[in-house]
């Protein structure tokens, strides 16, 4: 007797991608490559760790050249022109008033 057929599994189409956490990217990046320049891993394993630095390393610069964009939208004038805004760094923000 044939066995009934299923239907195969399929996967959810409007999932939620979990969102971008560039911190926690930029930190797993860094540990990476601490690993990595040890020189103590198997070359398999070295091989997925450089990978995945790849993988962070293309994420955390869109990211960045996202919120760049995002900061010029902001700060672009209704002519057009850039208004130039001075940036209080970390610097400024340890100093005493």
């Amino acid at each position: 007797m044939a066995k009934p057929r299923t239907a195969p599994a399929t996967p959810a189409v409007d999932a939620p991608a979990a969102p971008f956490d560039f911190e926690r990217s930029l930190a797993e990046l860094e540990e990476l490559v601490a690993r990595l320049e040890q020189g103590d891993l198997p070359l398999e394993e070295s091989l997925r760790g450089f990978e995945r630095g790849v993988e962070l390393t293309r994420a955390c610069q869109a990211a960045l050249a996202r919120a760049e964009q995002k900061v010029q939208t902001l700060l672009t004038r209704p002519d057009g022109s850039l208004e130039v805004v001075p940036f209080a760094g970390r610097e400024a923000a340890d100093e005493p008033d």
